[in-house]
């Protein structure tokens, strides 16, 4: 046994199906206990892209998700993606390879100071220093990215506690001198203690996973919150990622929200909780609903930017905010009730004692929902040269499974899908969060079509973004994971260059060219479409649904025609 055996008990059992990682001399051991104990390896082309794909396998699962990867430049790749994971609050475990114990600061191969430069990002983080350690170290790191505010968690595991004694010994003797110098004894004597020091292993096993404790509210707090939306004339609900950390209670927490009764506006993994049209879910013009309401709560919602900085929750209404952050339960605005629990956990008990008919809000609110729908189905119509992005993703709204799972990476064609196209189900959409990140999609991709297998994976892409994700065609074909990938091709950063040739009269930076990603896409030995005419839709979507399911991963190119539909929609 070695440490690489110590750290898969601890995955077994904590329930890890998969290991996603880019292949490093530092973490061998680890990848080949993973495989021969069960857990799929699955090998990446960027460990980025390892990352993202733990982060979607933790949301979509509610167990942590795992990447492994190799000490200093195999490290420093994942950090945009663990960042992403911290804002989002998704629950992953870094584990990271690095040099020799004995040999730290001494010039050793990809040998840089790992801790500083992950503690910003993580919850937990540690460097282990014996074998014998790394189990309940990694049992720790488990504990603390599901706790309270899930996170993203990181151990330091140094390749002589991964690899068996014997050769970690002749690996050492190599670099000792065996002269009879008194130096030389002195260096062979301190290398043989501290070998024997760092092999002692203990008669430990692995813990089985713990449950995640959820602590209830207050009942004098939901007392207050039941009675202020009992006292409302027009209540208003914004659910979040947050409410979603619990995954196996998503069906229960849908359920709560329909009985609610309450005009519902859902974001981020919210996305698709009430299924492709419940009566009470709103889609258009929530800021008009939020200055209209004269109660709004937020579950598992910060008002951050999103929210206009909760710029557009009157003053005068009660506002509620439950958060498992009591920083961003606070954020930008004050609560006249706060409440430090998990949205999802508390609208599942607030349905129990409070249901409402708001039938009258509702219906002026539906009506103008249904009047902003009439008016992009008008806009879809349009011609605008080659195709009309909304129509282009009207058409995959119809043409997707009830079981389809959505990943949206990019920026102005992503943002004009999530007008347009509606999730099915509870945890049926990805997106980054609040980091804004480009370059998610193959690997949230990955770690949902290994979850859920038989769910249609279709990828939202903007051309920009899709620069980061097309290596990964070859994981793809290589892994046999059939996606459908769709660019929304406009040859063009468009939701920069919209405003900033606006503002500052220059397209510098924002231009890209029409590229047959469609071709790369086939020489890494996928299926590519190409959609140049809106008469070519309906058929292309029909031919890569028929490839996916024969177990091809798809990519269909379209070429987009201008469009203004996001007009002065920049974030700040």
């Amino acid at each position: 046994m070695h440490g690489g055996d110590l750290l898969v008990q601890v995955l077994q059992a904590q329930g890890v199906r998969q290991l996603f990682t880019l292949c490093g001399g530092h973490i061998s051991p680890i990848l080949a206990s993973a495989k021969d104990c069960g857990i799929r390896i699955v090998d990446v082309r960027n460990e980025a892209t390892a990352v993202f794909a733990a982060d979607a396998s933790a949301r979509l699962s509610g167990i942590p998700g795992v990447a492994a990867v190799t000490a200093g430049p195999g490290l420093t790749n994942t950090i945009t993606a663990v960042k992403n994971a911290q804002l989002a609050q998704s629950p992953v475990v870094i584990l990271g390879g690095a040099a020799p114990t004995i040999l730290k600061g001494k010039g050793a191969l990809q040998d840089i100071d790992q801790m500083k430069l992950m503690l910003p990002h993580v919850k937990f983080a540690k460097a282990v220093r014996r074998v014998r350690d790394l189990g309940p170290v990694l049992e720790r790191a488990f504990s603390s990215a599901q706790q309270g505010v899930p996170g993203p968690v990181f151990v330091e595991c140094p390749i002589d506690l991964l690899y068996e004694e014997s050769i970690i010994r002749g690996w050492y003797g190599q670099a000792t001198p065996s002269g009879k110098s008194f130096t030389a004894k002195l260096q062979r004597a301190y290398l043989n203690f501290h070998l024997r020091r760092q092999f002692t292993i203990g008669n430990e096993r692995p813990a089985e996973a713990q449950t995640v404790s959820m602590e209830q509210p207050p009942r004098d707090q939901l007392r207050k919150v039941i009675d202020a939306i009992k006292d409302a004339q027009s209540p208003l609900l914004v659910i979040g990622s947050q409410a979603m950390l619990q995954a196996d209670k998503a069906e229960e927490l849908a359920n709560a929200v329909g009985n609610l009764g309450i005009p519902v506006y859902l974001s981020g993994m919210a996305r698709g909780l009430l299924g492709r049209s419940h009566a009470l879910h709103l889609r258009h013009k929530r800021r008009l609903a939020l200055r209209e309401s004269d109660c709004v709560v937020l579950a598992g919602v910060p008002c951050d930017f999103r929210l206009d900085y909760g710029a557009h929750i009157p003053r005068r209404s009660t506002f509620i905010s439950v958060n498992r952050s009591r920083s961003d339960m606070t954020m930008n605005r004050k609560p006249t009730i706060g409440v430090l629990a998990d949205g999802g956990e508390f609208l599942r008990t607030l349905a129990n004692d409070c249901q409402l008919d708001c039938s009258g809000w509702l219906k002026s609110l539906r009506e103008r929902d249904d009047e902003r729908e009439e008016e992009i189905t008008a806009e879809s119509n349009t011609d605008t040269g080659n195709v009309n992005p909304l129509a282009l993703l009207k058409a995959i709204d119809a043409a997707m499974n009830d079981d389809s799972i959505i990943v949206a990476d990019g920026g102005d064609f992503v943002a004009t899908a999530s007008y347009t196209v509606r999730p099915r189900g509870p945890l049926s959409w990805l997106d980054p969060g609040a980091f804004g990140t480009l370059g998610v999609g193959a690997g949230f991709a990955m770690g949902a079509k290994l979850h859920r297998p038989n769910s249609e994976t279709w990828v939202i892409y903007g051309d920009g973004a899709f620069g980061y994700s097309l290596i990964e065609f070859e994981t793809f074909v290589r892994l046999k994971i059939p996606v459908i990938a769709v660019i929304g091709n406009d040859a063009c950063w468009s939701q920069i260059a919209r405003e900033q040739v606006k503002i500052l009269q220059d397209d510098v930076g924002t231009r890209l060219q029409h590229s047959d990603y469609h071709l790369a896409a086939a020489a890494l030995g996928g299926k590519g479409f190409l959609i140049e005419k809106p008469e070519q839709i309906e058929d292309v979507l029909l031919k890569a649904k028929q490839a996916a399911a024969a177990g091809n991963p798809v990519l269909i190119n379209a070429l987009l025609g201008a469009s203004s539909f996001r007009e002065g929609s920049i974030s700040m």
